[in-house]
């Protein structure tokens, strides 16, 4: 059994030619094509960091500058300020926006 299997690896290895042993797979000349898989995954990889941390930075801008005014809306369909205290706030809140742009 174990020397059929030698008897059949010895085979192969005279069948394989002489120039695939000397060179390898790249036949005489070295192509890094190999090198492109893994760059690729980098920039997808990279693509999605960059566009997660840009979309998160705009909605956190969002939200910060919405708190107040959502805090008042919820304010007042609660019942807790009455319509023109609601208007007098809000024109507040945005008069003060103005200001610090």
């Amino acid at each position: 059994m174990l020397s059929s299997l030698t008897n059949a690896v010895a085979t192969a290895a005279v069948q394989v030619p002489a120039d695939t042993v000397v060179y390898g797979p790249w036949h005489g000349g070295f192509a890094p094509w190999f090198l492109l898989f893994p760059l690729f995954w980098l920039l997808v990889i990279g693509l999605f960091i960059f566009v997660g941390r840009r979309t998160w930075r705009r909605n956190h801008q969002w939200t910060a500058s919405q708190g107040a005014e959502g805090v008042l809306r919820e304010r007042y369909a609660r019942g807790e300020v009455d319509e023109t205290e609601f208007r007098q706030r809000l024109e507040v809140l945005r008069s003060g926006e103005s200001q610090k742009r």
